[in-house]
């Protein structure tokens, strides 16, 4: 059926003084392509392009069938005009929308306009809540209508573009927040009289996760266990194992495994679920005992904690005894070494991001375990404790590192304040 444009080489688009519509295309001088289906001859476009009153060049191309129209749309078409009394294809039946639905599976990416009689509005409307950004009709068409269309429907092509990519990323974001609780577990500390905090902050832009793992449980005999990992890396894959690694940690806790034995089985639970021999897990892990006074400290390749007794400056407790990380030696051993931690006491653990932050900004030395216990016990000195300290130290880190730092970061803090 005829489509009522002017046969001649450049059509103007829109008369003297006419609105034009603004688009990112136009604004930017991008041409656009047309591919028009119509089978028939006398009504196609005989003209090879178009210019509007902006200036952009609609170039047309022409497909008499479907199947000439899938040789021809290529991806420098930007929409396609698509004649709604073509004939479908032989499997769709009386379906009048099958050439239509063709063309959008055809070109999922495309801007499609549809084109009908005047008579046939609900047809016309249907074809947009199929999938048509616009529809036409016959009757109404001329040059500056038909490039307008062209146009809005690309806009608006792009817009439900964008509107997926949105949706799609507060779903990934969804599922990553969920996988991030599991990163960030509830401790189980009932009947213990010992104060937890805990803060995590992955080292990406907008990132939710990350390699770093914690828990903190208390077992039936009053024994309360503490742990902190690293899964090197970034990313699900590494946050992934990172949760089963915790949840295998308090399985085996609350089994009774300690030290040595707990972090053998540790390795083997890595060596099984980790996605190549490359990827490697630090892990500290602490038990205290049910009076407070004395723990026992294993270290697998992971920074040792600090402590802050009352009345004495924070240190590090001894980490000479280490034993290699999770997953890179199939043999290793990791010793346990009793502490003693006196009557009233503060227990820092931390993954690496909290120490290998710049000290100055960039360019500057890493700010190391030594810059940390030095802002740790400044901040002691102005009061701070549990959560505030651990909040007062992130931040600062971050303002030494100058601006947010590369690596993931984890504190947890457990204070006895009686003797």
């Amino acid at each position: 059926m005829p489509v009522p444009v002017p046969r001649q080489r450049i059509v103007s688009a829109a008369a003297p003084g006419a609105a034009t519509a603004v688009s990112a295309a136009t604004a930017t001088g991008t041409d656009l392509t047309l591919l028009v289906i119509e089978d028939d001859p006398a009504g196609a476009l005989a003209v090879p392009e178009m210019l509007d009153a902006d200036g952009t060049r609609v170039r047309i191309r022409t497909a008499r069938n479907l199947t000439e129209a899938e040789r021809l749309l290529t991806d420098d078409v930007h929409c396609v005009l698509v004649d709604l009394a073509l004939p479908g294809p032989r499997a769709a039946g009386d379906d009048p929308l099958a050439p239509l639905r063709h063309v959008l599976r055809l070109a999922p990416h495309h801007a499609v306009l549809a084109l009908a009689a005047s008579a046939d509005a609900e047809l016309a409307a249907e074809a947009v809540r199929v999938g048509a950004q616009d529809h036409l009709f016959r009757e109404e068409l001329d040059g500056r209508l038909l490039s307008r269309a062209i146009r809005y429907a690309v806009e608006r092509k792009r817009a439900d573009a964008v509107q997926v990519k949105l949706t799609e990323s507060r779903l990934r974001a969804q599922e990553n927040a969920r996988l991030e609780r599991g990163l960030l577990p509830t401790p189980l500390l009932e009947g213990s009289d010992l104060r937890f905090a805990a803060r995590y902050r992955p080292g990406r832009s907008r990132a939710l996760l990350g390699g770093d793992f914690y828990d903190t449980v208390r077992t039936a005999d009053g024994t309360v266990h503490a742990m902190i990992g690293d899964v090197c890396g970034h990313g699900p894959d590494e946050a992934a194992l990172g949760v089963e690694l915790r949840i295998a940690w308090r399985a085996l806790t609350f089994a009774g495994l300690c030290g040595d034995e707990l972090l053998s089985t540790m390795q083997q639970v890595l060596e099984h679920e980790r996605e190549s021999e490359e990827i490697f897990a630090t892990l500290c892990t602490v038990d205290i005992a049910p009076d407070g006074r004395r723990a026992g400290l294993c270290l697998a390749g992971h920074p040792s904690p600090l402590i802050a007794r009352h009345g004495r400056a924070a240190r590090l407790l001894p980490y000479e005894d280490g034993g290699p990380a999770l997953g890179l030696l199939p043999r290793a051993r990791w010793p346990r070494r009793q502490v003693e931690l006196g009557g009233s006491w503060s227990l820092l653990m931390y993954t690496d991001g909290l120490i290998e932050g710049r000290s100055a900004g960039p360019g500057s030395p890493r700010l190391g375990q030594d810059g940390m216990v030095e802002m740790i016990n400044r901040q002691l000195a102005e009061g701070l404790r549990g959560e505030e300290l651990l909040e007062a130290a992130v931040t600062e880190v971050r303002s030494l590192n100058g601006g947010e730092l590369t690596d993931d970061v984890a504190v947890l803090a457990l204070e006895r304040a009686r003797g």
